[in-house]
């Protein structure tokens, strides 16, 4: 059971009485299995708020997972770059860490379905201000030394294959709630498997790394980019040759199909049976 929370706070498309933005705080757990909401009007939206509405949160969280008086998340995750003073203040005063990082996708989810579904029925719902959640992406850079592996080959798995990936032997990974996207078991995943006889400490410097989303991009030349953080991306590999473009363009329209899920595995070998790293991602693309 994770102990990470996800959230988000920010203004929402609606206006309160006064004609002013009403702001909204998002918090869930990766499997959203606890969810907590509270707005604010826009004077309100500062650190001190986020503090005190997250201390109203931890009681709750610890009540429906049984957990005692004395335990915290272990940090809070969060994808707005916009956001980057005022809640790790929040968090900070509480003592718990806070993480810039696009493996958000429980609460990213959620949003998208609130945009849906409950913000439009509001009295003060406003579409035309509805802003678009972007990921401004930079230069991509190559890989770190300390992960770079012997060799790589792209694979794909039926969804039903992740039913028991608690019980897999992994010594670093992260999983993605699977269950809230309702696709098919036979849906294909698509995934990048990376072999390196330094499996295990390639996977430790991966999981540090908040893996976000595998990409191609084409220009100004064809390469695979690995995304991660909030902004950062790796080159996992240039594409020169038009077989291995293919290869790769077929990967991005499996991942589509399947919602944008795809997963990153680390191996010792291509006959290896266990995985030392193996992380489930989704490309989040604009709210």
């Amino acid at each position: 059971m994770s102990k990470v929370w996800e959230i988000d706070f920010y203004s929402r498309p609606i206006l309160d009485e006064q004609q002013k933005k009403i702001w909204e705080l998002l918090v869930c757990d990766a499997q959203r299995n606890f969810e907590f909401t509270k707005i604010c009007s826009g004077s309100q939206a500062n650190a001190r708020w986020l503090q005190e509405a997250l201390s109203e949160a931890l009681p709750l969280w610890r009540q429906q997972e049984n957990y005692s008086d004395q335990e915290f998340p272990e940090r809070i995750r969060f994808f707005r770059r916009s956001m980057k003073s005022i809640i790790p203040r929040a968090c900070e005063a509480l003592e718990i860490p806070s993480q810039p990082s696009r493996r958000t996708f429980a609460v990213y989810q959620w949003l998208c379905e609130r945009e849906q579904t409950v913000y439009p029925q509001h009295p003060g719902y406003q579409p035309m201000m509805v802003a678009p959640v972007t990921f401004e992406p930079t230069l991509p850079k190559p890989l770190p030394d300390a992960l770079l592996g012997e060799g790589w080959r792209l694979v794909t798995l039926q969804l039903s294959a992740f039913a028991e990936m608690d019980e897999w032997d992994v010594a670093f990974g992260d999983k993605i709630p699977l269950e809230q996207l309702n696709l098919s078991p036979d849906t294909i995943i698509p995934g990048l498997l990376i072999f390196s006889e330094r499996s295990t400490p390639l996977a430790g410097w991966m999981s540090g790394l908040e893996l976000s989303c595998l990409k191609l991009e084409m220009e100004p030349k064809p390469q695979l980019l690995l995304e991660t953080g909030l902004s950062d991306r790796w080159v996992i590999a240039y594409l020169n040759d038009d077989r291995l473009i293919a290869e790769i363009q077929e990967f991005e329209r499996t991942k589509q199909a399947a919602q944008n899920v795809h997963f990153v595995a680390v191996q010792s070998s291509p006959d290896a049976e266990k995985f030392a790293g193996f992380w489930l991602m989704q490309e989040m693309t604009s709210a």
